[in-house]
């Protein structure tokens, strides 16, 4: 789906979810981090970062948060479609959505 159909499919509460997800401090770390994975998170065994971004273990890790609340970070992230969460051997990637940021950027520039 390009960015225009996402768009043209997003609606208010899907944007007003996005919304709230942006609105922590950390989520917004979370996805900055995951712009270059390769950068801010340690090699990893099973996951390409580039293809899959980074490990839930090395993003709780660098929040310096309990594993409870760093999954809870991520599951608004991947609720508000910000952030696509790949199974891989036992172990969870994330990286983000770049279609979602996208849609959410270019609808708040439209209000």
């Amino acid at each position: 789906m390009s960015v225009a159909d996402t768009l043209a499919h997003t609606s208010p509460a899907e944007l007003e979810s996005a919304l709230k997800a942006l609105a922590s401090e950390r989520r917004l770390q979370i996805l900055e981090w995951l712009k270059d994975p390769q950068t801010h998170f340690p090699p990893q065994e099973h996951g390409d970062p580039s293809e899959h971004g980074a490990c839930n273990l090395f993003i709780v890790d660098k929040l310096g948060v309990s594993q409870p609340a760093g999954s809870r970070h991520l599951k608004v992230l991947v609720d508000a479609d910000l952030v696509i969460a790949t199974r891989r051997k036992g172990w969870t990637y994330y990286r983000r959505n770049e279609a979602t940021i996208a849609s959410v950027a270019e609808r708040l520039n439209t209000i």
